[in-house]
């Protein structure tokens, strides 16, 4: 086993082991809560730029399949594990999750104290890093960190959209149509969409309004993705068409921050975000409480209390998190358009938001009879 390290930008360094490629790599270091659910983590494209600390100490056991893939590839930039699995164990696994990081090039890092850097990040926030199992040199890893562009004004849509639109049929008849804009989107969004009747059209993220507006949707969707939310002016100037139009729209994650920018709300950084499938979230319009999956570094910002005004009349907080308040959904008042900041397709995770995916199809469907039909 190759010795490796693990520096952060202020300089605390933790020793391990190689884990998965042997090398170099640099990226914002993050955690993530989830006790399960690795291989739809490491493929999330959402992680792109981002070096994944597991907070679950045993990491691998279920090895990896062919079938819980969410996108074409691993998209983390590096991976943190205290300790990995020796023997894999589940009749879909074909292969360790070792093997997969190191078959993808991810330079991962095993045997650290990673309660140790979790309480270290929720103290000081999420900051650059670097793994390294090429080399030991601590100061010269520093210099390559401390020399990297932040998380802050960060685009990585480029790297994760798809390149020409392609479709979802729909699961049985098909009631109505979406056009999804891509812009991290995993495999399971539009399959939620498709059992539900609706044809997915996932689009790329440059797509033009004209070009939504080719296929005659009954809604657009704006999915989850990585990076700065600032940085995302064409698919915000997009939704402001979609919404003077009144075409009924969902988004979720970065679509949720696509959104508040839309309505003239500003967004931030976090301090450590949220990553995980254990966070605890409000529907503020019923009072339920729903445990949900998260991937988010940034936030809306938004008055959790009443409503507020926007240039589609007024809008309201939807969503909170119970752990600190954060705006976690929102929603306009006198038009079909909402979202939220967590993943309700929840792969790997709880179930209970899934019925947002409901609410947009009765939200479509209102919609439709009011016009007699899509665009």
């Amino acid at each position: 086993m190759t010795d490796a390290i693990l520096v952060l930008e202020d300089g605390r360094v933790f020793r391990g082991e190689s884990f998965g490629a042997i090398g170099e790599t640099i990226g914002e270091i993050v955690f993530s809560t989830g006790m399960t659910g690795y291989q739809e983590t490491l493929t999330d494209p959402s992680y792109k730029g981002q070096i994944v600390a597991m907070t679950a100490p045993h990491v691998g056991n279920t090895g990896i399949n062919d079938e819980d893939f969410e996108s074409r590839r691993i998209w983390v930039d590096g991976y943190i594990v205290r300790d990995p699995a020796r023997v894999r164990s589940n009749w879909r696994s074909n292969r360790s999750l070792d093997d997969e990081l190191a078959a993808q090039d991810v330079v991962g890092i095993s045997g650290i104290d990673t309660r140790a850097l979790t309480r270290h990040l929720r103290e000081r926030g999420a900051m650059r890093g670097g793994i390294s199992s090429a080399s030991t040199n601590v100061d010269a890893l520093l210099a390559k960190v401390t020399a990297a562009p932040s998380m802050k004004g960060a685009s990585f849509l480029a790297d994760v959209t798809t390149d020409e639109t392609y479709v979802v049929p729909a699961v049985g008849d098909k009631r109505l149509t979406v056009a999804a804009i891509d812009l991290g989107i995993k495999g399971m969004t539009p399959r939620r969409m498709a059992e539900r009747g609706i044809e997915v059209h996932v689009m790329p993220a440059t797509t033009t309004y004209d070009e939504i507006t080719a296929i005659s949707p009954d809604g657009v969707f704006m999915s989850n993705g990585p990076g700065d939310p600032a940085t995302t002016d064409h698919v915000t100037a997009v939704l402001k068409q979609v919404l003077e139009a009144r075409i009924p729209y969902f988004g979720i994650c970065l679509g949720n921050q696509v959104f508040g920018r839309a309505l003239d709300l500003g967004t931030y950084k976090l301090v450590y975000g949220h990553r995980g499938i254990n966070q605890p979230v409000q529907d503020l319009t019923t009072g339920k409480v729903e445990i949900t999956a998260h991937n988010h570094g940034f936030a809306v910002d938004a008055p959790i209390e009443g409503t507020f005004e926007t240039p589609y009349g007024p809008g309201r907080v939807t969503h909170v998190c119970l752990n600190d308040n954060v705006v976690e959904g929102l929603a306009l008042l006198d038009q079909p358009a909402f979202s939220v900041q967590y993943h309700p397709e929840a792969a790997a995770g709880p179930h209970d938001a899934a019925y947002l995916f409901d609410r947009f199809v009765d939200l479509m469907q209102v919609s439709t009879s009011s016009t007699g039909g899509g665009l």
